[in-house]
């Protein structure tokens, strides 16, 4: 039990982060702790967005706002209009490894925050989680191209029934086109269609995710002390 082990550590505080709101820590723990003496501290730490996902494409539109579903075509229908595009997943550990570089770029050219968070210790640590996801058939490296070039990148994870979306980066130059937020709705598609049945978008409340149908769960902090 974990207050025992507290107990025993002989600690006057717990903080536990990040909890969802559907945890069962969140709905037990408080009461638990409080029978034993303990005061709890509750509050919103953060948002993950998500959306469970319909059983097709079509029926995934028509769950977006009408403003949303029209814009989201739109910027469809002008990206169509490049006569060479593509995109597509990278799966096999040494293909994501030989396309990290390509991804650290567009994370660094999106947003100069992630330009300055993509530390080289930091793209160690990246590469690490992105080698050994890849060997677990976990991951999947999307990437988007114009004429050749790689203008977007995704690093979704796989696991069990859902998607994550894990971070993502986009050159800026092709903002014309809205590759950023095409290709994550072509995460979205490729989800639908291998039959996960829950995108998460993961924790902060960037306006896309909700362009893309992003409903907010929160995520809660708790503070548990000894009185």
């Amino acid at each position: 039990m974990l207050l025992k082990c507290v107990e025993t550590e002989n600690c006057d505080t717990m903080e536990l982060y990040s909890i969802k709101e559907s945890s069962l820590t969140l709905k037990h723990l408080p009461e638990m702790a409080k029978q034993r003496g303990y005061s709890v501290d509750i509050k919103p730490e953060d948002v993950t967005p998500g959306l469970d996902l319909p059983a097709n494409w079509d029926d995934y539109l028509g769950l977006l706002s009408r403003k949303d579903r029209h814009e989201l075509r739109r910027k469809m229908r002008r990206l169509e209009t490049v006569a060479n595009w593509t995109w597509y997943p990278v799966t096999a550990p040494e293909v994501v490894s030989s396309h990290m570089d390509d991804f650290f770029r567009l994370m660094g050219k999106s947003d100069p925050e992630k330009a300055r968070f993509i530390t080289p210790i930091r793209q160690q640590f990246f590469r690490n989680i992105a080698q050994r996801t890849a060997e677990l058939g976990l991951l999947k490296l999307f990437f988007l191209e114009l004429d050749g070039q790689k203008v977007a990148t995704s690093l979704c994870f796989d696991y069990h029934t859902s998607r994550f979306l894990y971070n993502s980066g986009y050159d800026p130059e092709h903002s014309y086109y809205s590759v950023g937020l095409l290709l994550n709705a072509l995460c979205l598609r490729d989800a639908i269609e291998s039959g996960i049945t829950y995108f998460d978008f993961l924790r902060g409340p960037e306006p896309y995710k909700y362009h893309l149908g992003g409903q907010d769960r929160t995520l809660y902090q708790m503070v548990v002390k000894r009185n």
